[in-house]
């Protein structure tokens, strides 16, 4: 039987090889985001095809990553925010894949989702502790999964339409011959934008409910205004009122575009931004397990 050094050594050996992937995987974002910005300048569609089969590769080595993690832990792995990190690196950068594989020609995006990939994991490598936690009571919740997958679902939607998004404003209108070159005819850019917030928002709207269901089951109550609920409420708020903007004919351009910008900004602050206020402002959250 294997003693309690012995299983100490192993689990710290496993850790370091799991880190080691980790930061193979950020490089690999990293270098998503150099060739993506060589493609920008030179407009070599073959550099576009080259980022997006650096990011399925990196894909691959990341879903390793999270299954090594996964049966490491022995748990789902995405509870703490150097594991969320990850999953939303994942997430983001598989939703992109999927949508792009029914485009044509279209690589521009993919830069977007690499170096905010490659932020999210850098992130999580330089100041969060790679260390394996139990579960803690407040997680132990049939809700648990279906309300971490499906708000990270709704995000990687939201991260794919946020790149689109910046791409149109960057090439669309005035530089729609340059547009052209990266594969988008102008007029889609924010029709893709739209139509994916469209699908992001009811797995947002799932996502807060199940929040809801989860905190009953963990505090008592369905909602308590903590930091991260009323953030996320704003996120819901703000998306809605850009699906509202593109009924409205003279909203439908740059103001829509500077409302679904705001909404990935609002995101960011649910997802990441709320944690950091909350400890500078002395905020009491009981999201602390996410921190």
């Amino acid at each position: 039987m294997m003693g309690i050094e012995e299983l100490f050594q192993q689990e710290a050996y496993l850790l370091t090889i799991e880190v080691r992937l980790y930061w193979f995987v950020a490089v690999l974002y990293l270098s998503g985001a150099v060739l993506g910005v060589f493609y920008l300048v030179t407009l070599n569609r073959g550099a576009g095809r080259a980022l997006t089969s650096l990011l399925w590769f990196t894909a691959v080595v990341h879903t390793l990553l999270i299954v090594f993690r996964a049966v490491e832990g022995q748990r789902p792995p995405f509870q703490t925010l150097y594991e969320t990190l990850s999953w939303f690196a994942w997430s983001a950068t598989v939703t992109y894949l999927y949508v792009q594989s029914r485009w044509k020609e279209v690589h521009l995006p993919g830069l977007v989702v690499s170096v905010i990939s490659a932020g999210a994991c850098l992130f999580a490598l330089f100041t969060r502790s790679p260390e394996i936690v139990p579960i803690p009571p407040a997680l132990q919740s049939p809700w648990y999964e279906w309300h971490v997958v499906v708000a990270f679902a709704s995000y990687a939607v939201f991260v794919v339409s946020f790149s689109v998004e910046v791409v149109a404003l960057l090439y669309g209108n005035k530089n729609s011959l340059r547009s052209g070159a990266f594969g988008f005819p102008e007029p889609n850019f924010h029709r893709y934008s739209y139509r994916l917030v469209l699908f992001g928002f009811p797995l947002l709207t799932f996502a807060i409910f199940s929040g809801a269901a989860w905190a009953n089951d963990a505090w008592g109550r369905y909602w308590s205004w903590d930091p991260k609920e009323t953030w996320s409420l704003i996120t819901w708020t703000v998306y809605a009122i850009y699906l509202h903007t593109k009924t409205i004919p003279r909203w439908q351009g740059r103001v829509a575009s500077v409302i679904n910008l705001l909404g990935f900004v609002c995101m960011v602050m649910t997802f990441i931004g709320v944690n950091w206020l909350s400890k500078l402002l002395h905020i009491p959250s009981m999201h602390t397990y996410a921190m």
